[in-house]
């Protein structure tokens, strides 16, 4: 079955009991044994519950996975991941990474003896440097958080796993419907799955999907023994989201490149980040490895102060002032002050995280409104 189609039909069978086309929600914390000492299919829902089981088959299926474990948000997710190494052991990530995930590593993972170095994914061979003797796993983003950059994923997973180090990659932006990390050879995909997989801001959670099996039990033992594991509510929502999964953001896609290219020629823009415009410096990567389709994430530099970037996230009408993205809203925040407020000040200025930036959301309205909306926000906030 082609993508779209096992993003409806995968783990989503009629329930045999009814004949309803919609499985019901399992919200049943424990199972009936068949006997003492002998085990059933499900016996405690943080092991495992029917409802979060088919959503975590239907995911495995869309990243071409072994197998998908569903978190309680995409922070648990990138956590469960990370507990895999031990006090000693050293990561590489990306410098264009989201703030939360920058937090983790520099704030949480150290107290565990753990280093970090961060370097750009989209630099290969700076990339590449960062590595170290204990360097057991590489984090990078498939399309860089706020900056827009592209990694070339199959140069560093070939020099990752040379290092015998594992890849993860956080895939929130593009989605299996885009890129698919574990056909280029990462260990590792994470999705804040509260983002574009739920698709209506609505429903936090956090996957992971592996491609080899062992991998896949350690982490489950982990996500096992440590209890973030998503709701049967949460979950239901998650799937019937990801039933609509590629339509949303193609089309979102679509309305991104429109957007983008008229910001490109707006005279109090300085530049715009976005992998579909041929000026990006990771266009003809992007277009190799995101088969033409770029995503509905946008970041662009205005042609003023802090000041004059908080009035023109605030002077927005449809665009809403706030962090997340993926839904069916349009979002606009300036990620200095927003998403990558954890990053230190020296790194915003190392990394080139200016207070000029502002990072959009393109959803599913009508995107003549929204280029309205962004018209009338930057002459309100830009003399």
């Amino acid at each position: 079955m082609k993508f779209r189609t096992r993003s409806i039909h995968v783990g989503a069978k009629p329930d045999p009991a009814t004949g309803a086309v919609v499985p019901p929600i399992h919200t049943a914390t424990t199972f009936i044994q068949p006997g003492a000492g002998e085990w059933g299919k499900f016996d405690y829902s943080r092991s495992g519950s029917p409802t979060r089981n088919q959503v975590e088959k239907t995911l495995a299926s869309l990243e071409g996975g072994f197998g998908a474990l569903l978190y309680a948000s995409g922070m648990a997710a990138t956590h469960g991941a990370m507990m895999l190494l031990k006090a000693g052991d050293h990561v590489v990530a990306g410098s264009d990474i989201y703030g939360g995930t920058y937090r983790l590593l520099h704030k949480i993972l150290n107290r565990s003896g753990i280093d970090v170095t961060l370097a750009p994914a989209h630099d290969t061979q700076a990339f590449q440097a960062a590595f170290q003797a204990n360097t057991k796993m590489a984090w990078i983003e498939t399309i860089g958080n706020p900056l827009m950059t592209i990694p070339d994923i199959r140069a560093i997973a070939d020099y990752s796993h040379s290092r015998n180090a594992l890849l993860g990659i956080d895939n929130t932006f593009a989605t299996p419907s885009l890129v698919r990390p574990l056909e280029l050879g990462a260990d590792i995909v994470m999705h804040s799955a509260t983002k574009y997989l739920g698709g209506h801001s609505d429903c936090l959670s956090g996957a992971l999907v592996v491609g080899d099996e062992q991998l896949f039990k350690d982490l489950y033992f982990t996500q096992n023994a440590t209890g973030a594991v998503l709701g049967p509510f949460e979950s239901f929502l998650l799937g019937r989201g990801i039933k609509t999964l590629d339509l949303r953001v193609r089309e979102q896609s679509r309305s991104a490149m429109l957007i983008a290219r008229w910001l490109e020629q707006h005279p109090k823009i300085k530049r715009v980040l976005y992998p579909g415009l041929e000026g990006h410096p990771g266009h003809e990567l992007a277009k190799k490895q995101m088969a033409g389709v770029y995503g509905a994430m946008i970041t662009f530099e205005v042609d003023g102060d802090l000041e004059a970037t908080k009035r023109v996230c605030q002077s927005t009408k449809i665009f809403g002032l706030a962090v997340s993205l993926g839904a069916v809203e349009s979002l606009i925040e300036q990620p200095a002050t927003m998403s990558h407020a954890s990053y230190a000040a020296s790194d915003k200025v190392r990394f080139g995280i200016t207070d000029g930036l502002i990072r959009i959301s393109v959803g599913l309205e009508d995107p003549e409104d929204l280029q309205a909306d962004l018209t009338q926000a930057i002459h309100a906030g830009i003399a």
